[in-house]
């Protein structure tokens, strides 16, 4: 395959395009006090294309806030570049959030529409430019928040039958409610079912502690966000008196470099990556290369085309993370009757079908 001729591939456009999207029905908390689901809002495409008709698509559901932004510094900063030299402006992209302070969410999109017209400048998917691991990985069902321990077990067993191998709990953040129901869980599906818990971030340090003794118990497989991330300290002491494995580093600023610090305290038996809140597909391979330095697993956050993308190329990886809204569950399309996600074919990304779907405008074709 010849070397692509980055001199043909200079940023000509950088476009916004807004959709308004309904509000997500039915709607669903993580736990208590925490919302979910949005209600109606506008999203927003990242359109970037190069001066020989490649197209980068990314997607954000923070649509006005990512508009603001490219009107007021993106476009100029990326009109004119070369499209394939991704390292320099995901260096420059973290220089501008130094005046901008951006939200982590928009970190890492205009990183992902170079890295789609780079994988379609190759004619590979995505994951392959990355450097494929493997072509299929399991997905674990991740609950939202229902009412009950029998709504639990009843979407449990739905799971089980639409054959998830594996369910994470987001539950109430209530401490005491939270053990109840992991060790009702652990009773219906057996011991042979991975279960793991995410807090969502909703205990102090005490009550984190009461839920990560009982999880251990049970025999969970990771303890995910107990506590919000802006102290490394609060979690090294909560490692160091539970024995269940902490997945930590999802929320918190920095990318690899905040990563670096839990690493380095002792806390993490595992860290988050993702391409939505770590940076793009940059940021999340620099997290996951990082991790695998230190024998830990860097654990996909989230689902969609991307992190499915990341899931076949990070070899420290164990699951890819399907999301259950609704008491009725229905099996997430990208996960077969297996459950198993298979890696995409299509060149780049793969956004097409989905930008197609919204209505594509005229004069932006895919």
């Amino acid at each position: 395959m010849a070397e692509p001729d980055s001199a043909q591939h200079r940023i000509a456009s950088v476009e916004v395009v807004l959709v308004d999207t309904p509000a997500v029905s039915p709607a669903f908390v993580w736990r208590q006090g925490l919302p979910g689901s949005d209600g109606a809002g506008v999203e927003g495409w990242l359109v970037v294309t190069t001066d020989s008709g490649l197209r980068g698509f990314a997607h954000s559901r923070r649509g006005v806030i990512l508009n603001d932004v490219v009107e007021r510094r993106l476009r100029r900063e990326l009109v004119g570049q070369d499209a394939l030299a991704r390292e320099y402006l995901w260096h420059r992209i973290w220089e501008i959030d130094r005046i901008e302070s951006m939200p982590l969410h928009l970190l890492g999109v205009v990183d992902v529409a170079l890295w789609d017209i780079g994988a379609k400048a190759a004619g590979v998917p995505l994951y392959m430019l990355l450097g494929s691991f493997r072509e299929s990985i399991p997905a674990y069902a991740s609950t939202v928040t229902f009412d009950d321990i029998p709504e639990f077990l009843d979407v449990a067993d739905q799971c089980r039958d639409l054959g998830y191998p594996a369910i994470k709990l987001h539950a109430w953040g209530d401490p005491r409610k939270d053990a109840a129901l992991a060790g009702a869980l652990r009773e219906r599906v057996g011991d042979d079912m991975d279960l793991m818990y995410d807090g969502s971030a909703g205990f102090d340090l005490a009550d984190a502690l009461y839920v990560g003794r009982a999880l251990s118990h049970y025999g969970y497989l990771w303890y995910e966000e107990p506590m919000r991330e802006h102290s490394v300290t609060a979690y090294k002491a909560l490692a160091d008196r539970v024995d269940i494995p902490l997945l930590v580093a999802e929320t918190s600023g920095g990318a690899h470099m905040n990563t670096g610090d839990f690493i380095a305290s002792g806390c993490a038996a595992a860290v988050r990556t993702s391409s939505a809140l770590k940076g793009g597909v940059t940021g999340a391979m620099r997290i996951a290369h990082l991790a695998d330095s230190f024998l830990l697993r860097a654990e996909v956050h989230g689902g969609g085309l991307v992190n499915t993308h990341l899931c076949m190329s990070i070899s420290n990886t164990t699951y890819y993370e399907s999301l259950v809204s609704s008491s009725v569950v229905e099996r997430e399309r990208a996960v077969g009757a297996d459950g198993l996600v298979r890696a995409p074919t299509a060149a780049g990304v793969g956004w097409e079908a989905e930008w197609s779907a919204w209505g594509a405008p005229d004069g932006i074709d895919a």
